[in-house]
């Protein structure tokens, strides 16, 4: 399936990219949920975590290195950060590309009130 962030990826949409390798790109959300809100997204064709095989468990691992080194080098490690990955509908996922969002720059609060 072709996602927004497929066309990132490949530069047919623009986006605020701050952190790109040969593995992962990196951009702020459109619609931020916290003052700081980065997508992480691999650029290897993964749907949702349910279609994640074994053998591809390095790409989330290289999703969550990346954020934590994006956090270290904005400065805001030590004060905290939050990540979240959803799956499918019920899990609040939105573009069907798995993806990690990096949330900071203000106390967040308790996670895991149902909506």
């Amino acid at each position: 399936m072709d996602t927004i962030f497929h066309k990132i990826i490949r530069r047919e949409l623009p986006a605020d990219i701050v952190y790109e390798d040969d593995d992962i790109i990196a951009f702020r959300d459109i619609a931020p949920q916290a003052p700081v809100h980065v997508l992480f997204v691999p650029k290897t064709d993964l749907a949702t975590l349910n279609d994640l095989q074994a053998s591809q468990a390095e790409v989330v691992g290289r999703l969550a290195f990346a954020a934590a080194r994006y956090a270290k080098e904005q400065g805001f490690a030590e004060d905290g950060y939050r990540i979240v990955m959803n799956c499918n509908d019920d899990g609040g996922q939105t573009v069907f590309q798995i993806h990690l969002h990096l949330l900071a720059g203000a106390p967040l609060g308790r996670f895991g009130t149902p909506a």
